[in-house]
């Protein structure tokens, strides 16, 4: 038999044919009718008649029901990296990596209920925009857009497709860049052209396939260990045959596996960072992220975006069930390939030296499913990539267009902002097809403990600067970009350190620095946090407030107000700057790049282009200026139906009840 990938050996054809490459012809049938549902609902959703506008293209048109919000959120959020990490992790070390996601239920209604709110009135389309119509000047809004966009490339996208071509490699056995590119190039097209509804509407359907085909492999997988009592006992007897009569403790399961609370001094997931750290951790990706918080945004009112928010915390119920103990089973059934313990090991069976676990997913996927329903989990690993890259491409290309390019061209019209807003996306897509050697070298061991360990060292500081620019209007410019720099300060220093020093292999002494060997990276959260909030908190005390004038439908507390606001730059709630953006008919300056709906002379393949990229005509983009500004000067209207603001709620204070349960219940 041929074999090109450790774990390939295993899919064979019953028939001994029909096979392209090392799968059978139904999983490339189901794969390939994947393909072109998706491609058909992007095209669907570019026939939008508003998507040749800032509003239309970023935001959707701000006309999204609460059920594909939701499904986007959770879409947004269940990556590859998910798949790949969570379960890799849950082999490893148990089901202790699933607090991230019941806390991901508590902090997404903090985001519907307490966050979405004040963005929503403040008419605002980015994060960055927000941090500089609270505190005025270009300083934070700058600083949090370029370290946005950094972390889009070097953890989201860069790990996403590590963890994406880790599992087509492992699955197929084909080259892992061509199956890459291939996605990111299909990803690109329909999130160029089609936008943000073409990313929230892809993002439902990837959500419904994603938990449909973990469902039946999580059936499938219990019925093979004898369901959870089988589960509970055969994976404490889950070690690799090369430690079985040896005194070595490496490939071990850990004794609390099956506890979500450990000890404060030993545990991997030490207790007091579980519940204090993680939602200071989750705060700043579930209610500052520009990738959240603009399917939030794009929401019709904001009842359906707090049902966006309810939906999606129900939904994250799941990944505990479909993803975390499936990577334990995965370990049970395969102890020497996904425990390996030994560098000798686990270079046989992965290809590298730290550890396997990170195959317990496709591991899985390829032992047990038969063929067809292969090809449906391949399909959901690529909805899980696909749907990661098209909300990053999105977001980012927001954040560009509207905190960035703005800057340098403080007159660009609505037409040249939508073509910066796509061409930077094919630079993303450059930048990530560069990076794949550079992640396929990087530590393969625990991905997900990885990812939160990098946004723990840089984000704390973020989420203070918002949490007390909403909660707190005494809080200034100068008090918020203290705590950012001084946060960044300590955080980078962490950050250096914990990869300049790396993390010593199992069975050999830890020479690091105290601060890498005591601290848990959720503990340094808690300390960074706090550091930040006392700097933000002492130095906004101890400098001049911002008026009222200035903070209408900024803060929580303001959120319902009817005052016109005064911008901080100015006496124009846009400032002058970007007053003249949005109000240039022709101007002394740049002139605005339009489409004159009276030319004759376009050719088809030029009204072709035009309507693909779905450019505005002269009186959609007037139209959609005024409306711009007039949401910035007078506020987007947050009113809700009594009716289905308490039933909303009530779902709400349901879906926290279920967290809490299952918190309390493995704990």
């Amino acid at each position: 038999m041929t074999t090109t990938s450790p774990l390939s050996t295993t899919i064979t054809s019953e028939d001994g044919g029909s096979k392209v490459g090392n799968i059978h012809w139904s999983d490339v049938l189901v794969i390939c009718i994947y393909f072109v549902i998706i491609i058909v609902v992007g095209l669907w959703s570019m026939c939008r008649k508003d998507r040749g506008t800032t509003k239309g293209y970023f935001l959707a048109g701000r006309s999204m029901p609460w059920w594909p919000v939701g499904a986007s959120l959770f879409a947004s959020n269940i990556g590859s990296e998910h798949f790949i990490g969570l379960a890799g992790t849950g082999a490893a070390a148990g089901i202790g990596v699933a607090n991230f996601e019941i806390n991901a239920i508590l902090i997404l209604q903090l985001l519907g209920f307490v966050f979405v709110p004040v963005y929503m009135a403040s008419g605002v389309y980015t994060m960055p925009e927000y941090m500089r119509r609270r505190y005025g000047g270009q300083r934070i809004r700058v600083y949090l857009a370029m370290l946005s966009l950094l972390l889009y490339v070097f953890t989201k996208i860069s790990v996403d497709l590590y963890a994406g071509g880790t599992f087509i490699q492992q699955a197929i056995g084909v080259n892992m860049y061509l199956s890459v590119i291939s996605l990111l190039l299909i990803t690109a097209i329909y999130t160029i052209a089609g936008g943000l509804a073409a990313v929230i509407y892809t993002d439902t359907v990837q959500a419904v396939i994603m938990i449909c085909g973990a469902f039946v492999l999580m059936i499938m997988s219990f019925v093979e260990v004898g369901g959870y009592t089988g589960l509970e006992e055969k994976y404490f007897a889950a070690v690799p045959a090369s430690v079985v009569n040896s005194s070595n403790t490496c490939g071990q399961p850990r004794e609390d596996a099956f506890h979500l609370l450990r000890s404060a001094t030993t545990g991997d997931l030490p207790w007091p960072g579980v519940v204090l750290g993680l939602p200071m951790l989750s705060m700043w990706y579930w209610c500052t992220d520009q990738i959240i918080v603009q399917r939030t945004l794009s929401a019709k009112n904001l009842t359906h975006a707090k049902g966006g928010t309810v939906l999606a915390g129900w939904l994250k119920v799941f990944p505990l069930f479909l993803i975390v103990f499936p990577g334990m089973i995965s370990r049970v059934l395969y102890a020497d390939e996904v425990a390996c313990a030994t560098p000798e090991t686990c270079m046989k069976y992965c290809e590298s030296e730290v550890s396997c676990s990170n195959i317990a997913y496709p591991r899985l996927v390829i032992g047990i499913l038969p063929d067809g329903v292969r090809g449906l989990m391949l399909a959901v690993m690529l909805s899980a990539l696909m749907s990661s890259l098209t909300s990053i491409f999105n977001s980012a290309s927001t954040v560009f267009t509207m905190d960035i390019w703005r800057r340098f061209r403080n007159r660009a019209s609505e037409r040249e902002l939508m073509v910066v807003g796509r061409v930077f996306i094919l630079i993303l897509v450059g930048i990530s097809i560069v990076w794949i050697p550079v992640v396929q070298e990087a530590h393969s061991g625990q991905l997900f403990t990885y990812i939160q360990s990098v946004t723990g060292f840089l984000t704390p500081p973020i989420s203070v600067a918002f949490l007390l620019g909403i909660m707190w209007s005494r809080t200034n410019e100068i008090g918020a970009i203290s705590g950012l720099m001084v946060g960044l300060l300590i955080g980078l220093t962490r950050f250096i350190m914990e990869f300049a020093y790396g993390e010593p292999k199992c069975g050999e002494e830890d020479f690091r620095p105290a601060v890498l060997k005591y601290v848990h990276f959720t503990h340094f959260t808690i300390i960074l946090f706090v550091i930040s909030f006392i700097v933000t908190v002492v130095v906004s005390l101890c400098t001049k407030p911002i008026a009222e004038k200035h903070l209408y439908r900024l803060t929580y507390w303001t959120r319902h107000s009817k005052e016109i606001r005064v911008d901080i730059g100015g006496s124009d709630e846009l400032g002058p700057q970007e007053d003249e953006v949005l109000t240039n008919n022709g101007k002394e300056g740049v002139q605005p790049m339009r489409i004159d709906e009276d030319d004759k002379d376009q050719s088809k393949a030029r009204r072709f282009y035009e309507w693909f990229c779905g450019y505005s005509t002269n009186t959609e983009e007037d139209s959609a200026a005024k409306n711009r500004r007039d949401a910035l000067r007078k506020g987007v209207s947050i009113r809700e139906d009594p009716k289905w603001r308490r039933f909303v709620m009530i779902n709400c204070v349901l879906v926290l009840g279920c967290a809490i349960f299952l918190f309390g219940f493995f704990s």
